[in-house]
Parts: structure tokens; C-alpha cells; sequence
């Protein structure tokens, strides 16, 4: 049966940042929002997103993972490095049985964290890795790909990944179809209404592979001030427009294409 589906679900952001230790959470469900799936970037903040899953659970759902960037103070950030993972994988190991997904993980070749080939090779090393832990749990995984979407689609490819979502995605649209080639998503965050690249995506990518993302506190619709997972409604509607069809289409197909994606959130949200 059709599932008739009347709300959003958010399939990237940072709700474990600190912006939002302030606001109640269950405020967001307010604004249509079905779920909303926590990303991690490194091992420090595993327990806490964990920690907000089971404070909100069958609304807030945890991914745990390595970001191919890391940060060592707010003025300095690294390429990831095995060790970064080696901290992380006994902690996701944990908490495998909670986890909807393994992310945010991906890589990031923009020239200020990347100094050598060396940062690559260990970008890939540990994207590598999380592509098998993912498929050893069979989970999909939520993908950054800064700078790099054509090696990321490539290595994703490589290693049998099946299930992925790319978030974000800053590459040409004929990259992405590749991506859509090996049937993985693509979430569009509210940064499209000043983005001409998630435009010419949008235009080219199928409304089946299509999910929404907020990236919350990042990508919002205005440069510079802070985004919110309500702020996911700003996505649908420029999608609708972009695609010209119905707001409530946008929200039921990529509302499936998240359940697809990540079936553990069937058990859970009341339809």
C-alpha cells in the first residue's frame, strides 16, 4: 500500500551541536518534521548523540562516524587520519544495534585540509573502513564529499556500497548521475535557494533519488546564520518549483526515498 506521508524527514544534520543544547528539541516536530537522523564527525560526540536518539526516540536518529575532516582547535582542522577511526570503532561497535546509518563520513580534497597525497590516502583509508563496518552491519552510509564528489562516487562504487546517501553533494550534475547510476540518494539542504549548483542538480537528478537535509547549523537559506531542521520545508517547496510538481509530492517521495534509505526508521515513526 501507498504510504500517505505528511511530514518531512530531515537525513543530515548536527542537532548534537552546541547551538542547540538551548532549544527543545521536540519544538521541531512542530514544523512537520517526521524525523530527524544526527550525524556525527568524531568519537567525542558519539555519546551524546546516542544520548539525544534515546531522549527522543522514534524521532531522533543517530549515524556515527568519522569526518573525513577533523578539528583540532576552531582555527585548525586536519584530513582524518586511521587513528581518528581506531578511536571511533569500538564505540560504534557499542552502539551498533541503535544506528540508522554510519556517517557523516566521505572526503573532503579541499586544498586548506589537504597538504599532501598522504591526507588523501588516509581520507580514503578511512572511508574505506567505514564503507566495510557499514556493510558488515548493513547500514548505509551519509556521505561528504567536499571537493571531491567524482573520487567519492568512484570509491563508493569500488568497495560494493549499495546503500548510500550523498549530502550536499558540490559536484556537476553529470557526476551525480553517476551516483544515481549505482542508485544512491542525494539530500538537498535549504542553501539551494542561493546555490546555482544544487539548482542545475536538482533540475537533473530524479525526484526518486531525491532526499531533504537541513546540515543544521550549517547550509541555511541565509550565508552565515544559523539553519534549523524547520527550515527543511525552504527545501521541498524550491524543489517543487525546480521540478513543477506539488509541494506534498516533494515531501512524500523523498519522504519514501528516507525509508528506503533507512528502513530502522519504518519500525519506528507512526505513519
Amino acid at each position: 500500500s501507498v504510504l500517505h506521508m505528511h511530514g518531512f524527514v530531515d537525513c543530515h544534520c548536527h542537532i548534537s551541536a552546541g547551538d542547540f543544547d538551548k532549544i527543545i528539541l521536540f519544538n521541531f516536530s512542530k514544523a512537520g518534521l517526521l524525523a530527524l537522523i544526527a550525524v556525527a564527525e568524531h568519537a567525542g560526540e558519539f555519546d551524546k548523540i546516542i544520548a539525544l536518539s534515546q531522549r527522543f526516540p522514534g524521532f531522533i536518529f543517530p549515524c556515527l562516524g568519522v569526518h573525513p575532516v577533523q578539528e583540532v582547535s576552531p582555527e585548525h582542522q586536519r584530513s582524518a587520519s586511521p587513528q581518528d577511526l581506531d578511536a571511533a570503532q569500538p564505540i560504534i561497535e557499542k552502539y551498533k544495534d541503535h544506528l540508522v546509518g554510519i556517517g557523516e563520513v566521505g572526503l573532503d580534497f579541499t586544498p586548506r585540509y589537504v597538504s599532501s597525497e598522504t591526507d588523501k590516502e588516509n581520507q580514503r583509508q578511512v572511508l574505506i573502513r567505514q564503507a566495510q563496518i557499514a556493510k558488515e552491519l548493513d547500514l548505509p552510509l551519509n556521505v561528504h564529499s567536499r571537493s571531491a564528489g567524482r573520487p567519492t562516487i568512484q570509491l563508493l562504487k569500488d568497495q560494493g556500497v549499495e546503500k548510500a546517501l550523498l549530502h550536499a553533494f558540490d559536484g556537476k550534475p553529470s557526476v551525480a548521475m553517476e551516483g544515481v547510476k549505482a542508485g544512491y540518494f542525494f539530500s538537498i539542504p535549504p542553501s539551494i535557494i542561493r546555490s546555482e549548483q544544487k539548482q542545475k542538480l536538482v533540475k537533473q537528478l530524479p525526484l526518486e533519488n531525491i532526499c531533504l537535509e537541513t546540515d543544521s547549523p550549517a547550509l541555511g537559506p541565509e550565508k552565515q546564520v544559523r539553519n534549523e531542521p524547520r527550515n527543511i520545508s525552504i527545501s521541498a517547496e524550491y524543489i517543487s518549483k525546480i521540478k513543477g510538481v506539488s509541494v506534498e509530492k516533494v515531501v512524500e517521495v523523498t519522504t519514501q526515498n528516507a525509508l528506503k534509505l533507512f528502513p530502522k526508521l519504518k519500525l519506528a515513526i507512526r505513519l
